[in-house]
């Protein structure tokens, strides 16, 4: 199992490239994680599988979220992909997060990163492409950067996002101002999208407790804070003009919850446009403050 570590001044970044090119753990002096850690035991596992579903923080390509049925419409040819998820009836996430990645770079404070998928014919993501991660910690920050190009002759279908798992307690608060919701059925499969409702507006910041989301939302302006008063620490996430939509996900009873900025709504994946040889990339900072 190979870590690449990261550090800065307060900060600690631990890098696992071969479990799904995820982050396996990012902390304050070691001692507060801004994200859930990855134990040891589950990141052996993970590592050994290549999949980086069970650590602090993986990424999101060629798509985000479900495609229903496994059932995708490109330019009038009809596209069946597999299940890739325990438990989940729709294919989900892409695959980068369940493949080894390389490392092309690593010094103390950065790193970079990439997998090189070819085009599978049995089940899995029809088009070539490259992917690339870049990763650099400062004294008060991580700033990553995914990438995926499109190594196809034609136009395809693609998008990048990023699934951090933040930590959290009963006092956690979130803050980000959205303008639209996609309403989900009991699959998460967006159904409708609505003007963000009362109950679900986060402009003016509120406790992640008091609302179970598993939802998509857009119209982001690129900027969320969350706030972990009782451990006087607090987190601004900024994300570049390409992953302006936001899967805010808070299962209750667990000790995490998700902001993810991605750069496509839930199940538009096919409304996605990137032509042969072109690429798509953002950008997103995790800068922490004490309060």
């Amino acid at each position: 199992m190979t870590l690449l570590s990261l550090r800065a001044g307060w900060l600690e970044v631990d890098l696992a490239p071969q479990a799904g090119g995820s982050i396996a753990r990012f902390s304050v002096d070691g001692r507060h994680d801004v994200l859930r850690a990855t134990p040891a035991d589950v990141l052996a596992n993970a590592t050994a599988a290549n999949r980086g579903n069970d650590t602090a923080c993986y990424p999101l390509l060629p798509f985000s979220n479900r495609i229903a049925g496994g059932r995708l419409s490109v330019d009038g040819r009809e596209i069946v992909l597999r299940r890739n998820w325990p438990g989940v009836n729709h294919p989900m996430h892409g695959d980068g997060w369940a493949r080894a990645w390389k490392v092309e770079r690593h010094d103390q404070r950065s790193a970079e990163i990439a997998y090189d998928h070819a085009a599978a014919s049995d089940g899995g993501w029809p088009f070539a492409y490259r992917a690339r991660q870049s990763y650099r910690l400062d004294e008060d920050r991580l700033t990553v950067r995914i990438s995926l190009e499109n190594r196809e002759a034609q136009v395809v279908p693609a998008g990048i996002g990023l699934h951090p798992f933040f930590v959290r307690d009963a006092a956690t608060d979130l803050q980000c101002r959205t303008k639209s919701v996609w309403l989900a059925d009991a699959e998460v499969l967006p159904t409708e999208r609505v003007t963000v409702p009362a109950a679900w507006d986060f402009s003016a910041g509120r406790r992640i407790g008091e609302v179970a989301l598993d939802n998509c939302f857009e119209g982001w302006d690129g900027q969320a804070r969350i706030a972990w008063p009782n451990r006087g620490l607090a987190l601004e996430m900024m994300a570049s003009e390409q992953l302006r939509t936001l899967v805010i996900f808070t299962p209750p009873q667990r000790p995490f919850f998700c902001v993810e900025p991605v750069s496509h709504a839930n199940g538009r994946i096919a409304a996605t446009r990137l032509a042969a040889g072109d690429t798509i990339a953002g950008e997103v900072t995790f800068r922490l403050t004490i309060q």
